[in-house]
């Protein structure tokens, strides 16, 4: 369970980087559309877990790898807008947060299901 200190701290990294993303990210991955969806930090505040949802491109792998060869730019963006909040600024780790994809391949299951009983229930008919 994560203390008061560190879900503040989390929260204040999800809003500024989710800033950056807006303001550099399209220089670093173009047109893809990232959010950050959550925020884990470590209980001595030295690291920063951000998971990221990646929308509107084909390889979503591509853009994770993009944004990991450019972390110490975003990092310093980050510092730059959170340096007067926090004593250190945490090493951020960036992860792909595949909650929402998998919700949609669900969403498209039941609906398959929904449809094959639809047809089952009117041929019996």
């Amino acid at each position: 369970m994560a203390s008061k200190r560190q879900e503040q701290v989390a929260e204040l990294i999800r809003r500024n980087f989710g800033v950056v993303l807006q303001s550099e990210g399209s220089y670093i991955y173009g047109d893809a559309f990232v959010t950050v969806t959550s925020v884990l930090v470590t209980p001595d505040l030295s690291l920063a877990k951000l998971y990221v949802s990646i929308f509107n491109t084909e390889d979503k792998e591509v853009v994770l790898n993009r944004l990991n060869r450019e972390i110490r730019k975003l990092k310093n963006s980050l510092a730059y807008r959170i340096r007067n909040h926090v004593r250190r600024i945490p090493d951020i780790a960036i992860y792909m947060d595949e909650t929402l994809d998998e919700m949609y391949k669900l969403n498209q299951i039941f609906d398959t299901l929904e449809e094959t009983s639809r047809n089952n229930r009117g041929e019996e008919e």
